[in-house]
């Protein structure tokens, strides 16, 4: 049906049939946050909430987009005018995708694009990347450029540090280009091998819920920047790379050594031992201990509370509340500073963790969150 919708709209924006529709979904992150730019590990899936594109190739240097969800016309660009940071509109994302193509040397020659997109905007599950994804995949098809899944999520996040001059890591593009159904995706961020984990929730008896706190937070402001240049610093200190390569079982020594540091002390801490979390699930869930990652959970929440410092009072009041209600697991996903918040929990209580979560936010003046039941779902693909 969306599907439908978007071709349609291109129709009546264009006057032409569409080449093709594609679609690339937003992600929750189950555990491993902010680790993607310190070259570790984190395990994402995709949602089935969607960036939808209808797309038809040019060949005279010029893109159109249009969005079906913002009251705008059609914007008009110039491929030779596109240039880093020259753009503070949502235009940025698919035409950052259109220059990072073009700079690495693909023959993108000009597009119409029509969008539009179920991931909820500024909750922290990765409505930009959807949005860079669907584009990517459109142009790398129409234009038979040959590029793998990997490269496409690779251009995407280079589209977004770069172009939109947002500092994010790797991970958010790599779920909606690769995951699939009824799977986690162990990611390695440094190398960028992947392995598929099944997970399905329901056969367990289980369900995870994603809370949208309904604070609105932008990977492209200070404080996400500050979390990057801190672990940059961190690693700079103790000599390695990146974060990733202090071992877990040497992380006392590690801190040790960095004395009365105490941010880079609070970072590094939280870096290697989310790593830790991440390995700790996967073993978990492959060997059928699903139950058994709520407290990983909970404990991921706490190290970016405590020691990251990018939670906030409605994400704490999601987790705190949610365990009160008998959830097995919850915590903060995404950037931070906002957005979301997931809850693992038994079938059975998830009526009353919602009702609970929503009292509670009530009772403290909050926004009334957006609750709804995170459904592994595929990635990127084209549709017709």
């Amino acid at each position: 049906m969306q599907a439908q919708q978007v071709r349609a709209g291109f129709v009546e924006l264009y006057g032409t049939e569409p080449e093709g529709v594609w679609s690339a979904p937003g992600r929750v992150n189950l555990i491993g946050e902010h680790t993607d730019y310190n070259d570790g590990f984190v395990m994402p899936f995709a949602l089935p909430h969607t960036a939808v594109a209808a797309v038809s190739r040019r060949d005279d240097g010029v893109l159109r987009l249009h969005s079906a969800d913002i009251e705008d016309g059609v914007a008009e660009l110039r491929l030779d005018d596109l240039a880093p940071e020259s753009d503070r509109a949502w235009t940025a994302y698919p035409a950052g995708v259109v220059w990072a193509l073009r700079e690495a040397g693909h023959a993108v020659t000009g597009a119409d694009i029509h969008l539009t997109s179920t991931v909820p905007s500024g909750a922290g599950l990765s409505s930009s990347a959807a949005l860079e994804v669907v584009v990517a995949l459109a142009l790398n098809d129409l234009f038979e450029l040959g590029l793998q899944r990997w490269q496409l999520a690779r251009l995407c996040q280079r589209a977004e540090n770069v172009y939109v001059g947002a500092p994010t890591g790797i991970m958010d593009q790599t779920a909606s280009a690769c995951c699939e159904e009824g799977h986690a995706l162990f990611l390695d961020t440094r190398d960028l091998s992947q392995r598929q984990i099944p997970f399905d929730l329901a056969a367990e008896g289980m369900r995870l819920l994603v809370v949208d706190t309904q604070v609105k937070h932008s990977h492209s402001e200070g404080e996400y920047g500050k979390r990057r240049a801190g672990c940059e610093r961190g690693a700079a200190l103790l000599g390695v790379d990146a974060l990733r390569d202090i071992p877990y079982g040497d992380l006392d020594a590690a801190l040790a050594r960095l004395g009365d540091d105490e941010e880079a002390v609070r970072l590094v801490r939280h870096v290697v031992t989310e790593d830790e979390r991440v390995e700790k699930v996967v073993d978990l869930l492959k060997s059928g201990e699903t139950r058994a990652i709520g407290p990983v959970l909970v404990a991921g929440h706490a190290s970016l509370r405590d020691d990251f410092r990018i939670s906030c009072p409605e994400l704490d009041l999601v987790v705190d509340t949610a365990m009160s209600a008998g959830a097995l697991g919850s915590r903060m996903t995404g950037g931070g500073f906002g957005g979301s918040a997931i809850v693992l929990a038994d079938v059975a209580d998830v009526d009353t963790i919602t009702k609970a979560v929503e009292e509670a936010f009530a009772a403290a003046g909050f926004t009334a969150p957006r609750v709804f039941e995170a459904v592994p779902s595929p990635g990127a693909r084209r549709l017709a």
